[in-house]
């Protein structure tokens, strides 16, 4: 995802096995939708890995200096493209649990809004 105009991904890496079935998928999706997904984000430098007897895997690096693996064992061409373009469209940033639904810096001095209120 761009924030302010600059993508935010900078590097995809593709790790494979040449031999493993469980790397059937990505290697198809490296003959059929890698070209296009090059051509579609010129900004974007995507490299791969030959990684025998390994699962396969797509990693991202972002500009914040964080990265993102994400496995992609027996999956699909099509699921493939879907995880490569879920990390493109990511800002990199890790990822955190708010303790409640509201975040504020003042919370109320009445205390929290509820439907059994009664007047």
């Amino acid at each position: 995802m761009a924030s302010r105009g600059v993508w935010q991904l900078q590097k995809l890496i593709v790790s494979y096995c040449d031999w493993g079935g469980s790397s059937r998928g990505i290697r198809a999706f490296m003959e059929s939708q890698l070209p296009a997904l090059k051509e579609k984000a010129p900004h974007l430098e995507v490299v791969t890995e030959l990684n025998r007897g390994q699962h396969p895997y797509l990693k991202g690096l972002y500009k914040n200096l964080n990265e993102r693996v994400v496995c992609v064992r027996n999956l699909t061409p099509d699921d493939v493209l879907v995880q490569a373009n879920r990390l493109r469209n990511s800002q990199g940033r890790k990822v955190v649990k708010l303790k409640t639904r509201h975040v504020t810096q003042h919370p109320s001095v009445q205390g929290p809004w509820t439907t059994a209120v009664k007047f």
